[in-house]
């Protein structure tokens, strides 16, 4: 069974800080991973891909600032 998390924090207030920083770093590793074997390079395909349609003319592109203002008017 699981342990609760109330008994890991407790756990984890008395490591030092050396080992609480090297824990903290092994968990956010463990988060930052790909979900699902071949993500990133599936992300890399789909970069080359739309650059290859910029590269030839076939994409339509929009200019950041015209982005930045759309995305600020939906936030309003």
């Amino acid at each position: 069974m699981a342990r609760a998390i109330t008994d890991i924090e407790q756990d984890i207030a008395e490591l030092s800080t050396a080992d609480r920083a090297k824990l903290l770093r092994a968990l956010i590793a463990d988060l930052d991973a790909p979900a699902e074997a071949g993500v990133e390079e599936a992300w890399a395909h789909e970069a080359k891909r739309r650059l290859a349609e910029v590269d030839a003319g076939t994409a339509e592109t929009v200019p950041g600032q015209q982005v930045l203002d759309e995305a600020r008017s939906r936030l309003e």
